[in-house]
C-alpha cells in the first residue's frame, strides 16, 4: 500500500507545539476538513473521541494512531503531525509513552472493513521498525516527512545472541482485532530475533486469520504463546505444546520476558505427540476463577445480545401490528402469518437465548468440547423455568465440568476421536442435564412458585405497595427466576382481568438498561471502557423491554448494582401502579405506548414513560455514587 495515496503534503505538520491529546486532534481534524476530506469537523472530533473511549490508540515509543469511521468522512485520508514535546498523558499501551508522532485516520463509514484495516495494519507493522519511525520524527519539514512515508524501509540488525535451535509459536489478538494485534506480533517476532529463536506469529483479527500456523510449524514447534484479549480460535492445534498465555499488550512492554518464560516451560514441560484431533485445550490456564466466571459471561452475552435485539424486535412487531390494525383475533389464530411471527420472535427469546447463553459460557471455560453439554444446560433450565440465572448456572457447570473431564480423560492414540466426538459431549450432557433436572430443579421451582402465591397475597394491597414489589422484583436479578416470577404473576393478574400489574411491570424493564447508559456517560470516568461499551447498548435494549444488558454490571458489582437498580424500580412500579395504568397485552418495551388502558392514551403514555425516566435517573445517580465511593476507598486504601 502507497501511503501517499491517502494524504498530502498540506496534512502532513511537522514540529509543532501542542499541550493535550484533544489539541493535536482539533487540529489535525481542521486540516482534514480544509482539505475537503470531511463535512463536520464537530462530527469527526465526537467519532474519534468516542473510539478513545473504547481503548488506547497510544502504543509505545513516541507513537499514536487516534482514528474516526463516519458517515461525515467523504474520502479516506490521514493527517500526520511530530510534536516538539512529548504528551505524556496519551492514553497508550505502554503507561510510559510519550507521544511525538501522531496519525490521525479518517475512514468513511462503508470503508470501515477494508481501507480501514489495510491501512491501520499497513501503519502498525511500518512504524514497528525503529529505524522507519525514527526517520519520521526527525524529519525537518512536511516535504521531508512525506517522502519517506514510501521510502524503502531496511531491517536493523537485532540478534544478539547466538541462534538457539527452538520454535516458538504465538497468536496474538484483540477485541478490535487490528492495532494490538499487529503490534503485539511484530514486538514478539523482534524478540525472537534478540534472543536467537524462531518465532512465528499467527494474527487473529479483524479479517480472520493470517499468517495461519501450517502442520509443519505446530510439528517443529517447542512451545506457544498466546497474547490475546479474546478467545483463540482453533485452539485444538496447539494442544500438544506447553503454553503462556497473557495479554495482547504484554509483549509491547515485554516481549523478551514472555518467550523466555515460554522456552522455560518448554524444558520443564515435555510436548506430547500432535494430533490431529477437535479437541481444544485448556484456554483459560492462570486466570482466577474470578475473572473466569466474568470472561465466560461476558462472551455468553455477547452471543446472545442478536438473539435478544432480533426476538424482541420481532415480538414487538408483531403485538404492535395486531393492535394498531385490529388484527388481535389473527395474533390469536393458530398458522395464520402473524401468530407465526409471533412465533418467531417468541422462540428466539423463549426458546434459543437461555440455551445459547449456556453453551458459549461453557466454550469460554472449556472450549469446543463443552458446547454440547451447554446447550443441554440451557434447554434444561428452560424446561424447568429457572431462566436467566439457571442458564448461567449451567453454563457454568457445563464449562466447569467438561473442563475436569478434559482435564482426567485425555484424547489419546486410538481413541482420540472416540472421546472428542462421544465421550465428552454425552458424558457432559448427562451429568449437566441431570444435575440440572433433578438438582436444581426442585429448588428454583419451589423458589418460584412461592414467590408467584406471595405476590397473589399482595394483589389486593396498597397500589404503591404491589407497584414498588413489582418494580423491585424485575431487576432484582434481570430476567431470573425472581424476575419471571413477577412476569408470571403479571400475566396471570391479566387474564385475570387486572390489566395494571403489567403496565407496571413492562415500565419499568426500560430502568436499568436506561439507568446504564445514563450512568457510563454521564459518570463516564467512574466505570471501565468495556462497560462504557455496553453502556451505549442497554439503552437500546431496554426499549425494547430487555433487562439483560445490565447484567454485567450486576455481576461485577451486585452489593453496589442491585439495590441502585431496585430503587429506581421500585419508584416505577409504584408511580405506574398508583396511576391505576393497564396494559392487557403482553407488550415490549416502547411498543407498549400505543397500548395503554386507565387513562387518555397522552396521559397514560406521559405517566408511564415518565415513570420510567424517574426511575432510570434515580437508579443512574445511584449507580455512579455507589462507584465513585467504591472507587474512593480503593484509593484510600492503596494510599
Amino acid at each position: 500500500m502507497l501511503l501517499k495515496n491517502l494524504t498530502s503534503e498540506s496534512l502532513i505538520n511537522t514540529n509543532q507545539l501542542f499541550t493535550s491529546k484533544e489539541e493535536v486532534l482539533r487540529y489535525l481534524i481542521k486540516q482534514l476538513a480544509t482539505e475537503g476530506k470531511i463535512q463536520s469537523e464537530e462530527d469527526f472530533y465526537q467519532t474519534v473521541m468516542e473510539r478513545e473511549s473504547l481503548s488506547p490508540t497510544g502504543f509505545e515509543g513516541g507513537v499514536a494512531i487516534p482514528h474516526g469511521k463516519s458517515s461525515t468522512v467523504k474520502e479516506a485520508a490521514f493527517a500526520v503531525a511530530t510534536l516538539q514535546k512529548p504528551i505524556g498523558s496519551w492514553e497508550s499501551v505502554d503507561p510510559n509513552n510519550e507521544v511525538e508522532l501522531v496519525f490521525l485516520l479518517a475512514i468513511p463509514k462503508s470503508e470501515e472493513g477494508s481501507t480501514h484495516l489495510s491501512l491501520l495494519a499497513e501503519l502498525v507493522t511500518r512504524l514497528s521498525n525503529e529505524e522507519y519511525k525514527n526517520r519520521l520524527i526527525e524529519a525537518k519539514n512536511s516535504q521531508e516527512l512525506y517522502e519517506l512515508l514510501d521510502a524503502k524501509q531496511t531491517e536493523t540488525e537485532t540478534i544478539t545472541s547466538p541462534t538457539i535451535d527452538k520454535t516458538v509459536l504465538a497468536v496474538t489478538a484483540c477485541p478490535a482485532g487490528i492495532a494490538h494485534t499487529y503490534m503485539a506480533a511484530d514486538a514478539l517476532v523482534k524478540a525472537g530475533r534478540e534472543l536467537g529463536i524462531q518465532v512465528y506469529v499467527e494474527k487473529q483479527g479483524a479479517n480472520g486469520i493470517e499468517d495461519r500456523h501450517t502442520k509443519d510449524l505446530l510439528q517443529k514447534a517447542d512451545a506457544i504463546v498466546y497474547a490475546v484479549d479474546v478467545a483463540v480460535k482453533d485452539e485444538e492445534r496447539f494442544n500438544h505444546l506447553p503454553k503462556i498465555k497473557t495479554s495482547v499488550a504484554s509483549p509491547l512492554r515485554d516481549a523478551k520476558g514472555i518467550l523466555q518464560q515460554a522456552l522455560k516451560k518448554a524444558e520443564n514441560h515435555t510436548k506430547s505427540e500432535y494430533v490431529e484431533t477437535d479437541d481444544i485445550s485448556d484456554s483459560n490456564e492462570g486466570k482466577s476463577i474470578k475473572t473466569e466466571i466474568k470472561d465466560s459471561l461476558l462472551t455468553g452475552i455477547s452471543y446472545i445480545i442478536p438473539i435478544i435485539v432480533a426476538g424482541g424486535m420481532t415480538l414487538a412487531a408483531a403485538v404492535f401490528i395486531a393492535q394498531a390494525f385490529g388484527l388481535q383475533e389473527l395474533y390469536n389464530q393458530e398458522g395464520s402469518w402473524l401468530w407465526l411471527l409471533r412465533q418467531l420472535g417468541g422462540t428466539l427469546l423463549g426458546q434459543l437465548m437461555i440455551p445459547i447463553l449456556a453453551a458459549y459460557m461453557a466454550y469460554s471455560i472449556a472450549d469446543k468440547p463443552a458446547l454440547g453439554p451447554g446447550f443441554a444446560a440451557g434447554v434444561a433450565a428452560n424446561l424447568i423455568g429457572s431462566g436467566f440465572l439457571g442458564g448461567m448456572l449451567g453454563g457454568l457447570l457445563a464449562g466447569y465440568f467438561l473442563k475436569y473431564l478434559k482435564q482426567k480423560v485425555k484424547p489419546k492414540g486410538t481413541f482420540a476421536g472416540f472421546v472428542s466426538f462421544w465421550f465428552y459431549p454425552v458424558i457432559g450432557t448427562l451429568v449437566v442435564g441431570s444435575i440440572m433436572l433433578f438438582v436444581v430443579g426442585k429448588p428454583l421451582a419451589f423458589l418460584n412458585t412461592g414467590l408467584i402465591e406471595w405476590l397473589n397475597g399482595l394483589s389486593g394491597a396498597n397500589a404503591l405497595i404491589l407497584g414498588a414489589i413489582i418494580g423491585a422484583m424485575v431487576s432484582f436479578d434481570l430476567g431470573g427466576p425472581v424476575n419471571k416470577a413477577a412476569y408470571t404473576f403479571c400475566i396471570g393478574a391479566m387474564a385475570s382481568g387486572n390489566i395494571v400489574p403489567y403496565a407496571a411491570f413492562a415500565s419499568v424493564k426500560m430502568v436499568s438498561a436506561f439507568s446504564v447508559t445514563g450512568a457510563t456517560i454521564l459518570g463516564k470516568k467512574y466505570f471501565t471502557k468495556q462497560e462504557q461499551e455496553i453502556g451505549k447498548q442497554t439503552w437500546l435494549l431496554g426499549l425494547a423491554g430487555i433487562t439483560e444488558g445490565a447484567i454485567p454490571f450486576m455481576i461485577n458489582d451486585p452489593l453496589r448494582v442491585i439495590p441502585s437498580l431496585i430503587a429506581g424500580s421500585a419508584v416505577t412500579g409504584a408511580i405506574v401502579a398508583y396511576a391505576n395504568i393497564g396494559l392487557d397485552v403482553p407488550g415490549a418495551g416502547i411498543f407498549s405506548l400505543a397500548l395503554l388502558k386507565g387513562q387518555p392514551l397522552l396521559t397514560a403514555a406521559s405517566i408511564w414513560l415518565g415513570a420510567a425516566l424517574v426511575g432510570a435517573v434515580i437508579s443512574m445517580v445511584l449507580l455512579i455514587v455507589t462507584r465513585r465511593n467504591k472507587l474512593n476507598k480503593a484509593g484510600q486504601k492503596e494510599a
